[in-house]
């Protein structure tokens, strides 16, 4: 395994996650999710939106699991998934009830395992490319702590909201176009407003 797509949470508090445990919701997505459950990604890619959508996808496009490359989500409560995973609503509703804060450890411990195995697994020259914002630690710090040199992100963040990276990862899927990575040890946190995506 070269390398490992580690993609940040969606937020499960938001009114698109309250429709999907809503358990008279009308629309086949929630009443097959209570039924059977759902996929992680299709639940966070619904309860997000654009964001999500583009982490997925991008991960998706680029992850070589030919040659044993992985993608994982990062959970609130239970490190990090296969985004194939079954979720009922039960585990979704665990997820809101941990704040994704490296001071909480019911958060962090599971987190910090599962990055730990996956450090274990991947070469020296390996890396673990984080799909979501290096301006906040709730991440950051503690894949850092794990990975070092080897924890890097798509350059092209920096100075962009949530929407834009959205947007930029669905873009770079779309045309088949790797983005540019650096490490995140190091990494100018924010910056200048990044050029809107229709502009690059």
């Amino acid at each position: 395994m070269q390398r490992v797509f580690l993609l940040s949470p969606a937020k499960v508090s938001g009114i698109r996650a309250q429709l999907l445990l809503n358990p008279k919701a009308p629309f086949p997505r929630a009443r097959t999710f209570h039924a059977r459950g759902l996929p992680l990604a299709e639940i966070f890619a619904f309860a997000s939106a654009l964001y999500f959508r583009g982490k997925i996808a991008y991960a998706r496009r680029f992850a070589d699991t030919a040659r044993g490359e992985l993608i994982r989500v990062i959970t609130a409560n239970r490190g990090l998934l296969d985004p194939d995973l079954i979720v009922m609503p039960a585990d979704l509703r665990a997820f809101g009830e941990v704040d994704i804060d490296a001071s909480d450890a019911r958060y962090r411990r599971p987190l910090r395992r599962d990055a730990a195995a996956l450090a274990r697994q991947l070469p020296r020259d390996g890396v673990a490319i984080l799909l979501g914002s290096i301006a906040t630690a709730k991440y950051r710090d503690v894949l850092l702590d794990v990975f070092g040199d080897r924890l890097v992100f798509p350059q092209d963040f920096v100075g962009r909201g949530d929407m834009s990276r959205g947007g930029l990862l669905l873009r770079a899927a779309r045309a088949g176009t790797e983005l540019p990575y650096t490490s995140v040890r190091g990494a100018v946190l924010t910056g200048r407003r990044a050029p809107r995506i229709a502009d690059m």
